[in-house]
């Protein structure tokens, strides 16, 4: 694929992206009555600014000096009325509550009643698990929240659900931007995760970082590790799904976690046009998230540190860049919650029913405890086309900028480490669905 073609790919889902909009504000509570539908209740911590302009939206994408907190419940719709691994955006405001996620309560509370609110669910919670969700590139304050809500519904995980969300400017023209607020959020995520970890109520704590907020995770999770000589051992599950780090960059962060150390599980996929894209603007190696698995010298190297990957390149979704297939591939996201809820290692995992989802490799055959297993089956693509609004002619210049430093590199797209022209490969038949 060339250059030019691989730029094409990214305008066109930008293209599509931008014909369907939706309401903005979101977050102010629905005033109408609702029934029969799920409720999700999230703790929030962020390092993002307040927004004081817009109602309905909380916070910007702007850096505060500080960490910030709120409490948002959100109502999902019965599962009869929508499809597993989706979000089901208000098409206007007022929201259906009925076919559309709606937000009943949420407000911005300050860091002791966060940690009251937060005790409280803990002890009254089955198993003291808590869930913390690191969002990727290019989400707004309300994307990351809802889509949180329909993983922990989706993978029914009883968690206590905690996101911690950066200043993401939500716009896909501020990559550099979203990076560096990553790295100004490193010493929030690490406070948070510690805090946690000190909290006597709290049995065990797994993290689902996604995309660009891997890199965070991983830094926070370094900085804890050198400061104490290893992660905390109640961090126990580490899902790192679609990670957009370097790959040497990742050797010496694991280098430096010390022991013992969490489980860590990494999702990738070779046709993975968001981490190709990446690859590019950085002038790197691979990017993580897009190595083969089974290719030395990663086949060993990811033996040697007892890290297990789970390789979707073969699962098939309605995700052109292939950034976020957990959350196109319902029949996987189901899959792989009745497999990992019975407890069973991922590194056997059967892959008999529904789509297939690729290969295990390289596997150290650690249990990953099953709510953590279960919610990194809905990570957030990178570009979602119910929450891009910022579309307009930058994208073209963009593009051609892109296009034109590309092409004085001489160079075409590589992926996973080599030199390639990908092909799209034939679905396979999927067998009948008992």
């Amino acid at each position: 694929m060339t250059v030019l073609r691989l730029v094409s790919v990214f305008i066109l889902a930008l293209v599509v992206a931008g014909c369907a909009g939706r309401p903005t504000g979101v977050l102010i509570p629905f005033s109408g009555e609702v029934s029969g539908t799920n409720v999700v209740d999230i703790l929030v911590a962020t390092t993002r600014g307040p927004d004081e302009v817009a109602p309905g939206m909380m916070f910007s994408g702007s850096r505060a000096p500080g960490m910030a907190y709120a409490d948002i419940a959100v109502s999902i719709p019965p599962d009869d009325a929508r499809s597993v691994g989706e979000v089901q955006w208000p098409r206007r405001l007022p929201g259906d509550p009925a076919t559309e996620f709606v937000t009943v309560a949420a407000e911005r509370v300050d860091e002791d009643t966060a940690i009251d609110r937060f005790q409280e669910r803990v002890k009254g919670s089955t198993g003291r698990h808590v869930l913390v969700f690191v969002h990727g590139y290019n989400n707004r304050f309300e994307d990351a929240v809802y889509r949180f809500a329909q993983i922990v519904h989706d993978s029914d995980a009883s968690v206590v659900p905690v996101l911690f969300t950066w200043p993401s400017r939500g716009e896909f023209l501020a990559y550099t931007y979203d990076r560096e607020s990553t790295n100004f959020s490193r010493d929030a995520l690490e406070r948070l995760l510690t805090w946690l970890a000190r909290d006597k109520s709290v049995s065990n704590i797994s993290v689902l970082a996604h995309s660009m907020g891997n890199w965070l995770t991983l830094e926070s999770l370094r900085q804890m590790a050198i400061r104490n000589g290893h992660i905390a051992t109640k961090i126990q599950d580490v899902m790192l799904a679609a990670p957009d780090v370097d790959v040497d960059v990742f050797q010496t962060q694991v280098a430096s976690f010390g022991e013992p150390r969490p489980r860590f599980t990494l999702f990738v996929s070779r046709n993975d046009k968001a981490l190709a894209f990446s690859r590019r603007v950085w002038g790197s190696t691979a990017r993580l998230g897009a190595i083969d698995p089974n290719a030395e010298p990663y086949r060993s190297e990811l033996a040697n540190e007892g890290i297990t990957v789970v390789d979707l390149t073969d699962v098939h979704s309605a995700d052109k860049l292939n950034h976020g297939t957990f959350a196109q591939s319902p029949a996987a996201v189901q899959l792989i919650g009745r497999q990992l809820a019975g407890g069973q290692e991922i590194a056997t995992f059967n892959v008999g029913l529904g789509d297939r989802v690729g290969q295990i490799a390289t596997a150290t055959g650690a249990n990953i405890g099953a709510a953590a297993g279960l919610v990194v089956t809905a990570p957030i693509a990178i570009i979602d086309p119910n929450t891009r609004n910022n579309f307009d002619g930058r994208v073209a210049e963009f593009g051609s900028s892109v296009e034109d430093t590309f092409r004085a590199s001489g160079e075409l797209v590589t992926m996973g480490g080599t030199t390639t022209t990908p092909r799209a490969e034939p679905p396979e038949e999927e067998p009948a669905r008992k």
